[in-house]
């Protein structure tokens, strides 16, 4: 067995690895064990890629293997939980921009050495406009997660959108037809740039999950596309797995925000979209402020309590101190789950996420779907940070920036515990008149420190 057949069977190996791990991390019970999978599949390509000494010395590729794990470890040490979401826009960025870096050079090699392929040529203009697009686009969603990128565009942004996206199809077909001429390619690669950028600026805060698996699934297009470059079969795979879950991931978030794709894409600017809309109006003398003894005396008597995380509890860090007063609550008798709503935070699964560091059971997690009709059940519902996926304004007003989407029913409760720090608006920049409804109660403050006033409350 010679070093090509060597590596050609390492591929496999570790493209089985991929598809198992895929399937881990579709249940929560197993998403450890398909993690562990597929971070193995992909060392095991890495070090099988390494026996291929086609282009640097193997000292150039400990040099880079050894400052990507610097650069690994130290975001995975120092990022906290609720940046989580900038980080994920980043990474995919950042297979973007390694597609298209990565792409474009072997393609200029081959022209250079007068090898022409149509195949190549199409792989690599794909490559250069979806590259291109994920990076400028992730870039501007993190910013947009950051909360530092209030610009929302300019009128007729959608008449230049499509301008450039005709301009990037007009631009591939002469990659393809004249593969002499860089120019062209890198003409692309502006091109896609310039319509990411302008593609993810309108979109709002409220859609941000959404534009995050679909970046995600652009990232494993884009790798997928650079595969047919190199002529690299795992390559193709890895970046057809992720393009394909992305794309389901996208699906599954349009659903549950009852839009799809297109919708998101083409939606209006949030500045645009929530003029007329008063906050004084909706609050003024109608929220009923608490504290953390009197929702303690709430909760001693309720015998079921629905939890609702939402961005707020990220920021707190507030996941630790959910689970102490769940603990409390259950020693007293009383049924806890948490509504977990499929765009919460700001990312697919933040939530999630967020409740399994705790070490909070998975199946006390409930989905919307599940959870909605138990609502005129429960006696108690506490939001926690959470502010769109429960705004009444879905339902009630056609206007709103969230008209449409499917919301948690926390308003159909006995009674509504509010914990925010202040009444501003959630990430569609809009009021929730359920702060100021009849049956709820606002406790100000950090949400870490209000839920462990309230669990040191029920102890005593």
């Amino acid at each position: 067995m010679n070093r090509a057949d060597v590596i050609q069977l390492g591929y496999l190996v570790a493209a089985v690895l991929f598809i198992l791990g895929l399937k881990g991390l579709a249940k929560p019970r197993t998403a450890r064990r398909g993690n562990l999978l597929g971070a193995s599949g992909m060392l095991g390509a890495v070090l099988v890629t390494l026996l291929d000494q086609a282009i640097v010395s193997y000292w150039v590729l400990i040099a880079g293997l050894a400052a990507g794990a610097v650069i690994g470890g130290t975001l995975a040490v120092k990022v906290q939980m609720t940046s989580m979401p900038e980080l994920v826009a980043l990474f995919n960025g950042f297979g973007g921009a390694a597609s298209v870096l990565v792409a474009t050079a072997s393609f200029i090699k081959l022209t250079d050495l007068g090898i022409t392929d149509e195949q190549v040529s199409v792989a690599a203009s794909a490559t250069a406009l979806i590259g291109a697009v994920t990076l400028t686009g992730s870039i501007i969603a993190f910013f947009k997660l950051k909360e530092s990128l209030k610009w929302s565009g300019f009128g007729g942004i959608r008449t230049v959108n499509a301008a450039l996206a005709v301009a990037g199809i007009v631009l591939s077909i002469l990659v393809v037809t004249d593969p002499t001429n860089t120019t062209w390619l890198w003409a692309l690669v502006a091109v896609g740039a310039v319509l990411g950028v302008l593609a993810v600026v309108p979109i709002g805060g409220a859609d941000m999950p959404v534009v995050i698996a679909l970046l995600n699934s652009l990232s494993g297009l884009a790798a997928s596309a650079t595969g047919f470059v190199l002529d690299n079969t795992l390559l193709i795979i890895a970046g057809s797995l992720v393009g394909a879950s992305g794309l389901i991931l996208t699906q599954i978030m349009c659903v549950a925000m009852n839009r799809s794709a297109l919708d998101v894409i083409f939606s209006d600017a949030p500045a645009s979209s929530a003029v007329g809309i008063d906050a004084d109006d909706v609050y003024a003398g109608k929220v009923t402020a608490s504290s953390a003894e009197e929702v303690a005396m709430i909760l001693d008597t309720a015998s079921r309590v629905v939890i609702v995380p939402g961005y707020g509890l990220a920021v707190a860090q507030a996941q630790h101190a959910v689970r102490e007063m769940t603990k409390a609550l259950e020693e007293n008798g009383t049924e806890v789950v948490f509504a977990i709503h499929p765009v919460a935070g700001r990312m697919p699964g933040h939530m999630n996420v967020l409740l399994a560091e705790a070490e909070i059971d998975y199946q006390k997690l409930i989905e919307m779907d599940e959870i909605n009709p138990t609502f005129a059940q429960t006696d108690v519902a506490i939001v926690l940070g959470a502010n769109d996926v429960v705004n009444p304004l879905a339902k009630t007003d056609p206007e709103s920036p969230i008209a449409g989407m499917p919301i948690l029913d926390v308003d159909l409760a006995q009674t509504v515990v509010v914990i925010k720090r202040s009444l501003s608006p959630g990430f569609a920049g809009i009021p929730n008149p359920l702060f100021a409804a009849d049956n709820a109660v606002v406790l100000f403050g950090d949400g870490k420190r209000a839920v462990t006033d309230i669990t040191k409350a029920l102890g005593e």
